[in-house]
């Protein structure tokens, strides 16, 4: 009896040990992610502002593809390296400082915003650090305007599988609210 109840113990205290694994590996994931290298395609609208099109995560530097119109009306691409961006983005950063940048301004943000701010909002992580990407998404009007800047798929998909995993969950992985089954009747 002595042996079966070590070997119970041993086997609870293993499955905490992966749980507590699986939640410390989820944690750090979702920093990483954060400061996670970005490949963008940015696309002028007809006012004149910026959006984000695409957005990839790379292994490389942070890099983009510019979509403008030139004079003629024609699309044209142009590459940004990571230097550049990260130029305009301290730019566009110190204009936060000051309170004159578009990002932390209040007013309709679904329009887009200039280029630099546009880069700001949806590479500050990666280009400046996190401790600056973390204090700017700490500002309502900044928080707000940086989602709207970007209409990738790669967003809206990190934006639910954030939103997902911070809800509670049970140690069995349902969630934490009580479900409620009605009157069914089970075997008979």
């Amino acid at each position: 009896m002595k042996h079966i109840s070590s070997i119970a113990t041993g086997a609870a205290l293993g499955s905490a040990g992966i749980v507590m694994m699986g939640v410390l590996a989820g944690c750090s994931s979702g920093q990483e992610q954060e400061a996670q290298n970005r490949f963008l395609v940015i696309e002028q609208q007809t006012n004149g502002k910026y959006i984000v099109v695409e957005e990839m995560p790379t292994e490389g530097p942070s890099r983009a593809i510019i979509r403008e119109k030139d004079a003629n009306g024609n699309t044209v691409e142009r590459f940004m390296n990571e230097a550049e961006m990260k130029a305009l983005a301290e730019q566009e950063y110190q204009k936060v400082q000051n309170g004159t940048s578009e990002t932390v301004q209040s007013g309709d943000s679904s329009a887009g915003m200039g280029l630099a701010g546009t880069i700001l909002a949806v590479a500050a992580g990666s280009l400046l650090g996190n401790m600056i990407g973390n204090a700017l998404m700490n500002n309502k009007n900044f928080s707000k305007r940086s989602g709207s800047v970007n209409k990738s798929a790669y967003s809206r998909s990190a934006a639910s599988r954030a939103s997902k995993g911070s809800s509670k969950k049970s140690f069995f992985g349902g969630n934490s609210k009580k479900s409620s089954y009605g009157s069914k009747s089970f075997g008979g």
